[in-house]
């Protein structure tokens, strides 16, 4: 089987497979189970990549005679394991919430990681295979590999806007397939038949219809799984898009009675209602509504109703704006209260098209309503670059009661309420407006206590004196409502609050010069956590108390947007100790979830990727201290920057899909164009290449985050098309120099010590697959700018690791 030149376009086009079913699997998960093992599938896919270098080290000289043969076989794996690992992974009886507490479940989602790294390891073996066998177009080899991972970043996102995650499956694996045919052809393999055969299995993939074995399973702790379990639900329209895969459900037996902590003394229940579940959690409701505002009176009897009786008589109809108008209820409410213009902002347009068309008879035109504006956007984006002023924004309720309980947000970036958010929300109040922000309760306080600290924060910020004059806070029995006010709390309105308050049977929780006997009246606590907490955040301890309490509760910030991150280490040993009388529920399982990925991922590349090498004839062949060092840090230092990178364009383009297809794309393809220079400048020195290298991301990163908010800040009023193009201007240079580093290396390794290039791939492939987890657990604590500063650190040491190859 003769071998002339190598497979350039099969090898961009299975890069392109390989990169789209990573961010893929980021979604399937993300409906299978929760969205944050986004962060294992990226761990798995580096640890196959890492473990097939390690496979092609040890088995060259068997697979050598038989090249073509071998890497055939390896890119059919790859295309019917894409499937075929997530349909077994399904099978696994893996329940994220008893990891703490059943030993069987670290192996279950060991298992899982294992099977998902199954494709990447194959693909990475045909890139493997192909740059050792043509080394001499390793420069070609790798343009094609890296444009094609750039192009599967940004094609995957659109092929999830036109069909479910389920097909884009099916699309990956016939795509898959053709590559292996297109190799057939460039590897002039014989017989020219195989390549008829490969096309005509990818075009049966394509056109095979998919059945329920395709289809995804969500899992039976989410809360649509728990509502068609009740007689008589059924599923009456679905829809996907990279935001999500909506579900509608109707109830033909029992109607739904959506009301979030809806006062016990309410005598008004809800109009019929279907509900609507995004990724299996919710649900919101589509409401059904005539025109008449009567049957909407049971909206006055939730706290979120409090800022419409406390806004005085200038705001009698009050210009309102909903931050995740989802469904409609916050609008409808806003409605029922006279509101005089309302703006809506959604993010996902399938949600928004239900409500406008789908089930606008139902929902009785509310969309099209002329005091209704809505707007599809993410929220900041949208306060940010909208000038217009309101007496009220009202961020709704956009978490499910029983996510939210379990703390499976706490790996969640937020940008919703952070510092900076709530400093920018003030900013678009007129004089006397209010913000409203409700969350569920918990207990012990947690959310509701962050957002109270949040707000301090933000107050203090804008240069108020005395923030405990423009807050209050009232909570029911199942839901808190935050007020924050553009001026002082006048006399009428706390006397608003409270009746409104009585009324409802409703605590108050703060109100500037409350009494502690005000407190815990109605829905009766053993203490007054919320009253005491609010004072304490309020008072000159706060630092105190915040390093006391239980729960992590500090300030979350646009560097550390971790809103619902509430773990705190030393609270965790008397949590399990409490286990048995229910502690382990308060445990925010997502985060040890975090760190038992980055332990697996340690314990498995030691195990896939170092200890074959080290157990083999390879083992002579170990590098030096420095050598090691090198590719360990350039490892660790490219995922750290990537990472924090993706976070900090996340604001700015408004939109994370765009951030993440965007940012990734750009560092890649920059990031090859830099390895295509390193090979071009290798004459000029390897040292002086890196050195430079690493004196220009010290700078640009430095530079970046001094100047990115305020240049973002100037520019995010223009189009998406401008702000895409000026993010990919600004990422191209670093990337570019990030490029550099590791095809220098391997240039030096190959003129020096040849037989420790099998070790330099297995150790920088060690350190991505740990740097992927390890980035996010640094973020959580130090904030994305120390992780770019610790990686600018990293760098430093790479540099200087180099200077010291043999």
């Amino acid at each position: 089987m003769p071998v002339l030149k190598p497979p350039f376009f099969a090898i961009g086009l299975l890069s392109s497979c390989l990169l789209a079913y990573e961010v893929l699997l980021t979604r399937l998960f993300s409906i299978v189970l929760w969205h944050h093992f986004a962060y294992m599938i990226i761990s798995a896919a580096m640890l196959g990549f890492g473990a097939s270098g390690t496979a092609l080290a040890l088995l060259k000289e068997k697979i050598a005679p038989h090249i073509g043969a071998v890497y055939l076989i390896a890119a059919t794996s790859t295309a019917f394991l894409m499937p075929l690992a997530f349909l077994l992974a399904q099978q696994v009886p893996f329940n994220p919430l008893e990891l703490l507490w059943d030993g069987t479940q670290p192996a279950k989602l060991l298992a899982i990681y294992l099977l998902m790294m199954l494709p990447f390891f194959f693909g990475g073996l045909c890139m493997g295979l192909v740059l050792w066998h043509f080394g001499g177009n390793a420069g070609r080899i790798y343009a094609f590999d890296i444009l094609g991972a750039g192009a599967g970043s940004l094609g995957v996102i659109g092929l999830l806007y036109v069909m479910p995650p389920h097909k884009v499956l099916i699309v990956l694996t016939a795509l898959s397939l053709a590559a292996a045919a297109v190799a057939v052809i460039e590897l002039e393999m014989r017989p020219k038949w195989m390549a008829k055969v490969f096309f005509g299995l990818a075009l049966i993939v394509a056109a095979m219809p998919p059945g329920n074995w395709m289809l995804t399973h969500p899992s039976t702790y989410k809360d649509l799984s728990q509502t068609l379990n009740i007689t008589g639900m059924r599923v009456i329209e679905e829809r996907s898009s990279p935001l999500g895969q909506i579900t509608v459900v109707e109830s033909s037996r029992i109607p739904f009675r959506h009301a979030p902590g809806m006062s016990l003394n309410a005598m008004d229940e809800p109009p019929p209602q279907l509900a609507v579940f995004v990724d299996g959690n919710g649900p919101a409701v589509i409401t059904r509504f005539d025109g008449t505002l009567a049957p909407l009176a049971y909206l006055d009897q939730l706290t979120s109703a409090l800022p419409y009786h406390v806004l005085n008589e200038p705001h009698s109809r009050p210009h309102v704006l909903v931050l995740g108008a989802g469904a409609g209820g916050d609008v409808l409410q806003a409605l029922y209260h006279g509101a005089g213009k309302i703006d809506a902002v959604e993010l996902d347009r399938n949600i928004i098209d239900l409500v406008q068309r789908r089930f606008s008879g139902f929902a009785g035109n509310l969309y099209a309503r002329p005091e209704v504006h809505t707007y599809e956007g993410e929220a900041r984006g949208f306060v940010n670059t909208h000038d217009d002023r309101y007496d009220l924004i009202q961020v709704a309720l956009l978490d499910s009661f029983g996510v939210a309980s379990a703390g499976l947000y706490g790996l969640s970036e937020s940008y919703l309420y952070t510092v900076e958010a709530l400093q920018t929300y003030l900013n678009r109040l007129t004089p006397g407006g209010m913000l409203a922000v409700t969350r569920w309760l918990s207990l012990p306080p947690r959310d509701s206590l962050k957002l109270f600290a949040t707000a301090v924060a933000a107050l203090e910020r804008a240069g108020v004196s005395n923030p405990a004059a423009r807050l209050a806070m009232i909570r029911g029995w199942k839901t808190v409502t935050l007020l924050v006010k553009h001026s002082d709390f006048t006399s009428g309105e706390i006397a608003a609050i409270k009746e409104f308050s009585r009324a409802r049977s409703f605590d108050v929780a703060y109100y500037p010069g409350m009494r502690a006997d005000e407190a815990n009246r109605y829905n009766l606590l053993a203490q007054p956590y919320f009253y005491e907490g609010a004072v304490a955040l309020l008072g000159t301890e706060r630092q105190a108390f915040l390093d006391r309490y239980k729960f992590s509760i500090e300030p979350a910030t646009d560097d550390r947007p971790y809103f619902f991150h509430f773990f705190k280490w030393n609270a965790a040993a008397e949590l399990f100790a409490l286990r048995e009388q229910g502690g382990m529920a308060l445990l925010d399982w997502s985060y040890p979830l975090l760190v038992a990925t980055l332990l697996q991922a340690f314990v498995a590349s030691i195990l896939l990727v170092l200890a074959p090498l080290a157990v083999s004839r390879r083992r002579r062949a170990l590098p030096t201290l420095r050598v090691a060092l090198y590719f360990l840090a350039i490892g660790l230092a490219f995922m750290f920057m990537e990472i924090a990178f993706i976070q900090k364009f996340v604001l700015f383009l408004a939109h994370p899909l765009y951030a993440v297809a965007v940012v990734l794309c750009a560092f890649l393809v920059f990031a090859g164009v830099g390895s295509w220079l390193a090979e071009r400048w290798r004459g000029r020195g390897s040292n002086r290449n890196v050195s430079l290298a690493v004196v220009a991301i010290a700078t640009l990163s430095v530079i970046y985050l001094a100047v990115l908010p305020s240049v973002f800040q100037g520019l995010i009023h223009l189009s998406d098309p401008a702000k895409i193009a000026i993010s990919v201007a600004l990422i191209a240079p670093l990337a570019v120099c990030m490029g550099i580093p590791f095809p220098t290396g391997m240039m030096r390794l190959a003129s020096t010590a040849q037989d420790a290039i099998p070790w330099a791939w297995a150790i920088n492939g060690f350190a991505s697959v740990v740097g992927a987890v390890l980035a996010t657990l640094l973020a959580i604590h130090l904030g994305f700018a120390a992780v770019i500063l610790l990686a600018v650190l990293i760098y430093g040491l790479a540099g200087a690791a180099l200077k010291g190859f043999a």
